[in-house]
Formats: C-alpha cells, structure tokens, sequence
C-alpha cells in the first residue's frame, strides 16, 4: 500500500508543480505585454518629443529668417553709415549671421540626441524583469 500511496502522491506533487510551473509562465507572458505596452507608450512619447523639436525647429528657421535678414542689413547700413566700407559692413554681417544660425543648429541637434530619444523608462524595467524571471527559474 506504501508505493501506491507513494505513486498518488508523486502525481498531485507532479500536478502542483505542473500548475506552478505554467502558473509562472502566464505571469511571465503578461509581465513581457506589459512591458510591450511601456514600450509602446515611452516610443510614443518620445516620438512626439522628436515631432516637437522638430516643429520648433522648423518653425524657428522658417520665422527668424526675414528678422534676420532686416537685422543684418540694418546692421549693414549703420556700418557704413559709420564709415565702413560697404564689403567689410556686409562680411561683419555675415559673420553675425553665421554665429546665430551657429546657435539654433547646435540647439536643434542637442535636442534630436539619440540618447535622449531612447526609452531608458522600458530597458530599466526589461533588466528588472530579467532578474525576476531568473529568480523565479532558480
């Protein structure tokens, strides 16, 4: 009666582990959606951050272009107002127009930095989901 008992028992243990091991494997299917659905929302966020840059880039470019240009050639006629000659007035001009433009690149590329497009929110939690997987399998 021993080993029948002992092979019943061996049964509902090899149910209970079988119901343990694929309660464990439904948490780790849901726990993976959910990372998928953090992915997702942080992309979208960070997409609609690259749109917004863009936009203000483009629109910066787009609206300080008249200003700019009125700008260098007051510039431009205050110089030789002043007694410059008229290439040296518009070469200062110039110059003051490469530094602003200078600026609104350096902006613009500081804003499109791949590392501030990644989704650190989704690979922090992916690397705590990692450990917690292996524990579980330990």
């Amino acid at each position: 009666m021993s080993i029948k008992h002992d092979i019943e028992t061996g049964e509902n243990d090899l149910h209970k582990i079988s119901g343990l091991v694929g309660d464990a494997m439904a948490q780790v299917a849901k726990l993976f959606q959910n990372e998928l659905d953090l992915a997702k929302a942080e992309l979208a966020e960070k997409v609609q951050r690259l749109g917004g840059a863009v936009g203000l880039f483009a629109g910066g470019a787009v609206l300080v272009i008249p200003a700019v240009v009125m700008a260098l050639f007051a510039l431009s006629s205050a110089l030789i107002s002043a007694g410059w000659s008229p290439t040296f007035a518009y070469l200062s001009a110039a110059i003051v127009a490469a530094a602003i433009s200078g600026a609104l690149f350096a902006v613009g590329v500081k804003r499109l930095d791949p590392r501030n497009l990644t989704p650190q929110e989704t690979i922090r939690q992916l690397e705590k989901d990692k450990d917690t997987v292996k524990g579980m399998v330990r």
